[in-house]
């Protein structure tokens, strides 16, 4: 029996980011309106937002994934990985916000570093690859 990849579509991450966006953002708004600010409520907010953006991110990766094609193709995972970064990235300029170190340089910084580190991800998967 012989597997072929599967073509790439949005349509396929639909169900998964429906169900992100609906987790993340009612528990944001849940947090946001039915609690008081402590530790635990704030680390809950970044568990929702990093959900919820996510989810948001997600049909987008996967379109820009199949709009601009790479050797090798990307697989289902290496979409969703790449929508946690971005899923990962807003949380975390939020958090350096509280602690009043956000500036620019930082923003740049840490998105460069997650640039980075997925160029290096792919990179490795690229000099795995075996076409058939």
């Amino acid at each position: 029996m012989e597997l072929r990849p599967r073509t790439l579509t949005v349509r396929a991450f639909l169900p998964a980011a429906a169900l992100l966006i609906l987790l993340g953002w009612t528990g944001l708004f849940a947090i946001t309106n039915f609690s008081e600010p402590s530790g635990g409520t704030r680390w809950a907010f970044f568990f929702f937002a990093v959900l919820g953006l996510t989810g948001l991110a997600l049909p987008a990766v996967a379109f820009l994934n199949k709009r601009f094609p790479s050797n090798p193709p990307p697989t289902h995972a290496v979409i969703l990985r790449q929508a946690v970064w971005v899923g990962i990235y807003l949380p975390t300029l939020a958090w350096l916000r509280i602690g009043r170190v956000l500036n620019v340089s930082i923003a740049i910084l840490i998105i460069a570093g997650l640039i980075l580190i997925e160029w290096l991800l792919r990179l490795r998967e690229r000099s795995q690859w075996k076409p058939e």
